[in-house]
């Protein structure tokens, strides 16, 4: 969500309430906060319709609440978390007014941190695409580091992940996801044990 004035504010989050309105968004929007699903997946557990669930992601994605990004001829969709929180401060700001992030263009990679670090924001926008999905790996052990950790919200700190869930989720962002999870182990993001991961 944008820097805007307060008049703008609100009409950002008329937008945002208006879009979890209707039952079946709200629905939709609790499974994509867990992981992501395909349109097929979402018609499935919703059991709706295809049209219904495009339309409906239509809503949710002009309110800028879900992200998509391709995996082969899947397209998969996940809820902007960030755009969440974005809307939590601004309803809970200390003097009863709106507030917005400091840096709402780069709140969608880092939401918990405030103020953002202008390396950081800079490596975020140097290497990732407008989708979400990375353009290359860093080479500079410093940049993936910074890369890595905006991956790390991609996953639940309260689960444990399979090897191959692990990569799943990493090849969506990047194909070689062999080096992204390697990279997770060695800078202590995440722990390996009998094949199976969980964040640090």
């Amino acid at each position: 969500m944008s820097n805007l004035s307060p008049n703008e504010s609100t009409i950002d989050l008329l937008r945002f309430f208006k879009a979890l309105a209707d039952e079946t968004r709200l629905k939709m929007a609790a499974l994509l906060a867990s992981q992501s699903h395909t349109g097929e997946e979402l018609a499935e557990l919703l059991r709706v319709k295809p049209a219904t669930v495009s339309h409906h992601l239509s809503k949710l994605a002009e309110a800028e609440l879900v992200t998509s990004t391709s995996h082969g001829h899947k397209k998969f969709y996940t809820l902007r978390l960030d755009a969440v929180r974005a809307t939590a401060q601004q309803l809970q700001s200390k003097d009863g007014g709106l507030r917005v992030p400091e840096d709402a263009e780069t709140s969608k990679f880092y939401p918990n941190r405030v103020p953002y670090d202008e390396y950081d924001r800079k490596v975020l926008k140097d290497f990732f695409n407008s989708d979400g999905s990375l353009r290359q790996l860093p080479m500079q052990r410093k940049k993936f580091l910074v890369v890595l950790k905006h991956l790390l919200k991609d996953f639940d700190p309260d689960r444990k992940y399979s090897e191959r869930e692990i990569n799943d989720l990493l090849k969506r962002r990047h194909l070689d996801a062999a080096s992204l999870r390697r990279g997770m182990i060695d800078f202590g993001l995440m722990v390996r044990k009998s094949g199976v991961y969980w964040r640090v």
